[in-house]
């Protein structure tokens, strides 16, 4: 492949740049003689890492090595002599470092559920029974024939629920039947109950019925494979032997619950997260969500949808996904790069078919750059917004044909950002998402898009913190960036932006919204009966228009730009009431006179003359004290009706059948 030096050092000036033909076999002295200086060294070579990283141990002077592909992504195709670029973009976006991502252990002791329908299901049992702990449940009626020896249990029954991980499975077993010592030609079971427990590390389901869970192809220690396809069984006996032993897995998200809005006094506010997870590794837990980071898959919707960032991604932070979005940009752009795309993938679906249109067709175009994620469903709107905002001209999300989870995350974040970059100015099919197995229909598709111009006057900012924090400084960004910025952009009804419409004849100042709002959007004043709006901190959650008890509050989804600076507004403003005895402020003046006015004559609390019917209008400490020298017995109601008895119906029944 050509290699464009002269790009390479417009696109990265503090660098030095030096090329080879054969760095990994006859060139490793000039390898070893630019690592022994001890700088930051980025190497432009994936599939000789293991070895750069061993020959660098044999240099105590060597500084961090990094890796790029430039091969594959940018110097095998048929634009390799335009790709100069987008190879220093590439080299550029590997030198950001990435956060150690925490981890969590997952420890399986070997004890393994076999379960299936039929003998195949005791043939897959001795295949593990030297390997691992076996029981094996049948929820089938076909004869079993009898072991000779029993080196296994071998039970009947139906799995009715299952919950767990690897490690720490729970099943609900219906219809759960130990077999008979003495079974001849055939097992034959005892009575059958319901409602048994079985726990195991590890559950291999060759039943061939419905999934025991959602996302099955998800949960860790699940394997379910089809009982008629012996070279799937044989992968998943192969992969369950390995299943012993503490395993570390990604804690792809963190969770702050003091962030969280999902519910507020049993009122449930915001659930994005429970409806997008698609493990159920997000349940309810009283004010907030639990996310467990056992179950958790790392697809990353949870994350890009939560509007206030209690739940983050870390692998990599949004920040960082930003950082290198970047990197690449701001490098592609100052090589000389023009109309870049950039294509999101991860590496499991994405790289094979990037590897395969390199290798076997005419590679990707030269302005197509890929950055490389965990979970295409990761990205939020801040990724997508920092991405134009630095000069974009169109963003491309590459997932499977058939995804193995719901996307529907990714499908609401592009709807949401599709109205604001429309909105900006930014015309034309800028956001899409392209959903393939197919290389060369992913290299079609590359190779067709028109080309769209991007923001002239891209940003460069640099981005870190939490994430609602870089969400409103992206955006911002991409305001500043945009063709024809406008102020305020109508949102759909789920974004996390927005105001709020209050009826303020409706509105009594009960305040129990500001109680309420989980994010202070909504606050009252210390000094006088207020109702103030801070739009900047408003995620739309819902809880206020839930909570409102005169049902006077309306979300109103929409991006205000101007609102992100702006100080809270006051949306109601009355006078207080001062205590009739102490002068003390206190509650509404107009919701006071209102409540007085209808108690008075009417309650029986009110009605032993003007002393009682001041308490009213009293603060809380004087009306304590009224109540206590006036002898005010709170419980000293009118005489109440005796109780109704059947002989009282029965007697009026009589009466009028006899006046009748």
């Amino acid at each position: 492949m050509p290699l464009d030096t002269g790009a390479i050092s417009r696109g990265c000036p503090q660098a030095n740049v030096s090329t080879a033909r054969h760095l990994c076999r006859t060139q490793t002295d000039h390898f070893l003689s630019v690592i022994a200086d001890g700088g930051a060294v980025t190497v432009a070579c994936t599939q000789e890492a293991p070895l750069f990283d061993e020959l660098a141990e044999s240099v105590p002077s060597a500084g961090p090595i990094t890796f790029a592909n430039i091969r594959e992504m940018a110097g095998w195709s048929r634009d390799a002599v335009a790709a100069g670029p987008k190879m220093a973009a590439l080299l550029a976006m590997a030198e950001v470092a990435t956060p150690a991502t925490p981890l969590t252990s997952l420890t399986s002791d070997g004890v393994i559920l076999i379960y299936g329908c039929d003998q195949r299901t005791i043939e897959v049992a001795e295949l593990l029974k030297d390997h691992l702990d076996i029981t094996v449940m049948l929820n089938g009626r076909d004869p079993i024939e009898p072991p000779h020896v029993t080196d296994f249990p071998i039970v009947r029954g139906t799995i009715g629920a299952a919950r767990g991980h690897l490690g720490a499975f729970e099943l609900t077993i219906d219809g759960y039947a130990q077999p008979s010592p003495s079974s001849r030609e055939a097992l034959r079971f005892g009575p059958p109950r319901d409602g048994a427990t079985s726990r195991c590390d590890i559950i291999l389901d060759v039943s061939g019925g419905a999934p025991l869970f959602p996302a099955h192809d998800l949960r860790d220690g699940y394997l379910r494979v089809d009982p008629r396809d012996p070279a799937a069984v044989l992968r998943a006996v192969l992969k369950a032997r390995d299943l012993v032993g503490t395993f570390d897995k990604p804690r792809y998200v963190t969770f702050t619950k003091e962030l969280c809005a999902h519910s507020r006094s049993k009122i449930v506010g915001c659930r994005r997260c429970l409806d997008l997870c698609p493990t159920g590794a997000i349940v309810p837990a009283g004010n907030y969500v639990a996310i467990d980071p056992n179950i958790c898959a790392g697809c990353g919707q949870c994350a890009a949808a939560c509007p206030t960032g209690a739940a983050a991604y870390t692998l990599p932070p949004a920040d960082t996904l930003i950082q290198r979005l970047r990197a690449l940009l701001t490098t592609f752009a100052r090589a000389g790069g023009q109309t870049p795309v950039v294509l999101i993938h991860d590496t499991a679906h994405g790289d094979p078919l990037i590897d395969a249109i390199a290798r076997h067709g005419d590679g990707l175009p030269a302005r197509v750059l890929p950055v490389q994620v965990n979970e295409v469903t990761q990205v939020g709107l801040e990724s997508i917004a920092a991405a134009f905002a630095y000069g974009a001209s169109q963003v491309r999300f590459l997932l499977r044909g058939k995804a193995r989870h719901d996307t529907a995350g990714l499908t609401n974040t592009i709807a949401l950002a599709q109205p604001i970059l429309s909105g900006l100015g930014f015309t034309g099919d800028r956001l899409d998402i392209v959903e393939t197995d197919d290389p060369f229909a992913l290299g079609e598709t590359l190779r067709t898009l028109a080309p769209l111009e991007p923001t002239s006057k891209p940003a460069q900012f640099n981005a870190a913190g939490p994430k609602r924090d870089v969400m409103r400084l992206t955006l911002r960004e991409l305001h500043a960036a945009a063709p024809m910025p406008v102020d305020v952009i109508p949102l759909p009804s789920d974004a996390p932006f927005g105001s709020v419409s209050v009826n303020v004849e409706g509105c009594t100042l009960c305040l129990a919204c500001v109680s309420a709002c989980p994010k202070g959007a909504l606050s009252d004043d210390r000094e006088q009966p207020m109702l103030r709006f801070t739009e900047a901190a408003c995620v739309q959650c819902g809880l206020c228009e839930a909570t409102c008890p005169e049902k006077v509050i309306t979300l109103v989804p929409q991006l205000d730009f101007n609102a992100f600076n702006a100080p809270a507004r006051v949306i109601k403003q009355e006078e207080p009431f001062h205590c009739i005895r102490c002068d003390k402020p206190f509650g509404v003046k107009s919701t006071i006179e209102r409540v007085a006015a209808k108690l008075e004559g009417r309650h029986w609390m009110y009605r032993g003359g003007e002393s009682q019917r001041d308490v009213i209008r009293m603060c809380e400490d004087c009306r304590v004290s009224a109540v206590m020298s006036q002898d005010f017995n709170p419980y000293g109601a009118p005489d109440r009706p005796p109780p109704r008895t059947t002989d009282d119906y029965l007697r009026e029944r009589a009466e009028r059948e006899q006046k009748s």
